[in-house]
């Protein structure tokens, strides 16, 4: 059970990113510039009108905050020093929250590539790559930091897409997603 948690909290920088640019859709309007402005690959958009500077922002923020909390209470309390598989003493947890946002929005950007040279709409669904696009990226990202055992990854690339489901399906459930997936 111990090590469902360690891998859980370690990935949560990660899973906030992701959830990130939902949040902060409807402010900072001013960075809601595409990342592929506008630009057609093939005839069709690179990334879509969704992939924004305003979401990687606000990912990268969120991720580095999120870390930070981490950081905290590893070092305030003796509690969360077992969840920790990140080493916080002699590691940067900026830098840990930065990968793990940018990670998570370069997945999910390479998804979406691949969804538009595939005429998938935006949130229609796309199996399994829906549920692992941040993962991966933000798993690949962090490593060139850091690098946990590799039965984190293998736990993390099986158990995140259900919990991704879970959570976009209590997002819809609220409406603050537009679909399921």
């Amino acid at each position: 059970m111990l090590f469902i948690i360690q891998c859980l909290w370690f990935i949560l920088p990660a899973s906030f990113a992701n959830m990130a640019p939902v949040f902060v859709k409807k402010h900072f309007k001013f960075l809601a510039i595409s990342l592929d402005l506008g630009r057609k690959f093939n005839g069709k958009r690179i990334f879509g009108a969704n992939k924004t500077w305003r979401g990687y922002i606000a990912a990268c923020l969120l991720g580095i905050i999120i870390a930070g909390i981490q950081a905290l209470l590893y070092f305030k309390t003796d509690f969360f020093k077992d969840w920790t598989i990140f080493p916080f003493q002699g590691y940067n947890f900026i830098i840990l929250g930065f990968l793990s946002g940018l990670g998570a929005m370069v997945g999910d950007t390479v998804e979406s590539f691949f969804k538009r040279q595939s005429n998938i709409k935006p949130g229609e669904k796309f199996i399994p790559w829906d549920q692992l696009d941040f993962i991966l990226g933000s798993l690949i990202f962090i490593s060139l930091y850091f690098r946990p055992h590799w039965t984190v990854y293998i736990f993390l690339i099986i158990t995140i897409p259900l919990f991704h489901i879970l959570i976009n399906h209590i997002g819809f459930w609220l409406g603050i997603q537009k679909n399921k997936w």
